[in-house]
């Protein structure tokens, strides 16, 4: 189809909203029902991940408060203050199935509880998978809300994670210390 002089091109919105957290800034991104990125602000390849994401949608962003920014900065208040132990905020998840398959299993685990990668390969029904499933860990864009920072390397050390060590494990005792 051609496109018409003067026909405004089709477009998708999504907005943005900074929130503060005792780990430091992370940015949260929207439509008006669900929540489609949550990640640190100083997270490397931020920038690429948000582009990527807008051209998926082929929407703009715009920052702006809908009612998941809303429900994700209280759900995240109440987490750090160790009161939360599942989120609710409705979620879209960007991936391949194989991805949102991981993105889904790593839901599953509870609260205050670690996995290794080759537990999450297992449960979702690959065992020799785990360095696929580490790929899917780390192109999560839902910091927290999809637990990534539960998963352990077999040997019991903490593993990679795009937020940083530091923080991972401080989610990790921190979760341990309000089971």
């Amino acid at each position: 189809m051609e496109k018409t002089f003067g026909t405004p091109a089709r477009y998708y919105a999504l907005y943005s909203s900074h929130i503060e957290t005792p780990l430091g800034t992370m940015l949260a991104i929207a439509d008006n029902t669900s929540l489609y990125l949550l990640e640190f602000t100083d997270r490397t390849g931020l920038n690429n991940e948000i582009q990527r994401l807008l051209e998926k949608t082929k929407a703009t962003l715009t920052p702006e408060e809908t009612a998941p920014l809303m429900t994700i900065e209280s759900e995240l208040q109440n987490y750090f203050a160790g009161t939360l132990k599942k989120f609710t905020t409705p979620l879209f998840l960007s991936g391949s199935p194989f991805q949102k398959t991981v993105w889904l299993e790593l839901q599953k685990n509870p609260y205050g509880q670690t996995r290794s990668y080759k537990n999450l390969a297992t449960a979702v029904g690959n065992p020799n998978a785990c360095r696929a499933v580490a790929q899917a860990n780390g192109a999560n864009q839902l910091a927290i809300i999809i637990p990534c920072h539960r998963v352990i390397n077999a040997n019991g050390n903490l593993g990679g994670y795009s937020g940083s060590a530091a923080r991972k494990k401080w989610l990790i005792t921190h979760e341990k210390q309000n089971s």
